[in-house]
């Protein structure tokens, strides 16, 4: 299959990057902002993340369904794209500058922007996503090009998670209150625009399909398609299990390093993390190339989580040995996130033999969901219980609040984890299996009976 031009895979991959923003700044540094200095309660503030999370996620299928049956002259993704990028970065500058001093308005104005984010953040993410999975069908140019875009992601992130410390540094001003609420405006007034940018030149440049096999059936049939998708669940359940975990210490790092560890050294940590997802990532493509995905994506995992077990044993003093394992964990941090999004294109594929459409979008706005709900779980849980052990901002913790956040920020990610890993032995498509399953999606496309790879079974041929 001929490779895809460069300056399409460059466009593609830009809106990735600048959407970032959305996810280490609002899970890692608002919270703590909006506890200390905002004055919103910790478990209020985990509640209202969950609560975001669970409305926003409702309406991801319905965001990707109505993408997978749009009808435009510029197709079916890209109006989604551009239209919602707007109101995004708007939604993003009012989240990041919230009223001060505080008042009884600050935890309706959080949930209220909270809300607007995330649901604007899935109006343009799920169409973005389905865009990726529908642009080539090759098993290895896929995971190529979905690998560029996670990697602008991860990068973007690196980025975002130093964002509020460059900003504090070009501002120059005192620690305090007023220094915290300047640097989020800062941060806000550069990435408002970086979206809306990277979002229209995507748009822009990326072509759609010619002729994209679209949805003729009903809802409900499409759901019953679904779980007739086997694949489909078991990737899906194996990597919801581990995102409970894995959202846990992108949300307690802060916590975790400033009163266990007692270090002023947080952001440098998650930039190592970062740094080392993004220069191994290459690596597990290789490795994804050389063998399949489900290898790579195995071995990730493991590497991954058995580095960051050992962080469960760390106390006061033990920074640079934390900086070796956050090195060491991260090695597999990007194939954790890259390597899955090429196997759900895969699965994706496998539908269109089933149920005879292209339904990108239906199958990544469940795949939302699934994330958002683990992300709410995971994070609201987390903080909810950290606030019933005990927890006092800006005060030394006792030591039970101090056990309570290192099971939750080492132990509970890997449990999760652990589960996940066992869960995805099971997933059947590699390498052999997707060739065929290309092959007889598109027999059967043109009116002939296949047989399923997958089950053995005879399927008839459209139409």
């Amino acid at each position: 299959m001929k490779a895809l031009p460069t300056s399409l895979r460059a466009a593609y991959a830009a809106p990735a990057f600048a959407l970032a923003a959305v996810g280490i700044p609002v899970y890692v540094h608002l919270p703590k902002f909006y506890t200390d200095v905002v004055g919103v309660p910790v478990g209020t503030l985990g509640m209202l993340l969950m609560a975001a999370r669970l409305l926003d996620g409702v309406l991801d299928p319905l965001i990707g369904a109505l993408s997978d049956r749009t009808r435009s002259r510029q197709g079916r993704r890209r109006p989604f794209i551009a239209a919602a990028s707007i109101p995004l970065a708007a939604s993003l500058y009012f989240l990041f500058t919230p009223p001060l001093p505080a008042n009884a308005i600050a935890p309706w104005w959080f949930a209220g922007w909270l809300f607007a984010v995330f649901f604007l953040w899935a109006a343009v993410m799920v169409p973005y996503e389905a865009l990726g999975a529908e642009l080539t069908f090759d098993y290895d140019q896929r995971t190529s090009l979905l690998a560029l875009r996670d990697g602008a992601l991860l990068f973007g992130t690196l980025v975002a998670a130093a964002s509020p410390t460059v900003a504090s540094a070009l501002l120059g001003m005192p620690p305090g209150p007023e220094a915290e609420a300047a640097r989020f405006r800062l941060v806000a007034l550069v990435y408002g625009p970086l979206i809306v940018a990277a979002c229209l030149w995507c748009a822009w440049s990326v072509g759609e399909r010619v002729r994209p096999r679209s949805p003729d059936r009903s809802l409900r049939a499409g759901w019953n398609d679904m779980l007739a998708n086997r694949p489909f669940l078991i990737l899906l359940a194996s990597y919801a299990v581990a995102a409970v975990g894995s959202n846990l210490p992108a949300t307690l790092v802060l916590f975790y390093v400033e009163y266990v560890l007692q270090s002023g050294s947080a952001d440098y940590f998650m930039l190592l993390y970062l740094i080392s997802g993004i220069v191994c990532l290459p690596m597990w493509v290789a490795v994804s190339r050389r063998y399949d995905k489900k290898r790579a994506w195995l071995c990730a995992t493991a590497v991954n989580t058995g580095a960051f077990l050992a962080v469960w044993f760390l106390g006061p003093g033990d920074a640079p040995l934390y900086a070796v394992l956050v090195v060491v964990s991260g090695i597999g941090f990007g194939a954790s996130i890259a390597i899955p999004s090429s196997m759900q294109a895969d699965v994706i594929d496998y539908d269109e033999l089933l149920s005879g459409s292209r339904r990108e979008g239906s199958y990544l706005g469940i795949w939302a969901v699934a994330r958002k709900l683990a992300a709410a779980v995971g994070v609201g849980a987390g903080l909810h219980v950290l606030d019933l052990a005990g927890y006092v901002p800006n005060a030394e913790q006792t030591p039970h609040v101090q056990s309570v956040l290192v099971a939750l920020y080492a132990l509970v990610p890997c449990a999760c984890n652990a589960a996940g890993f066992a869960i995805a032995l099971a997933y059947p498509i590699g390498r052999r299996e997707h060739a065929a399953i290309r092959i007889a999606a598109e027999r059967r496309a043109l009116g002939h009976d296949v047989v399923d790879p997958l089950r053995g079974i005879v399927l008839a041929g459209a139409g």
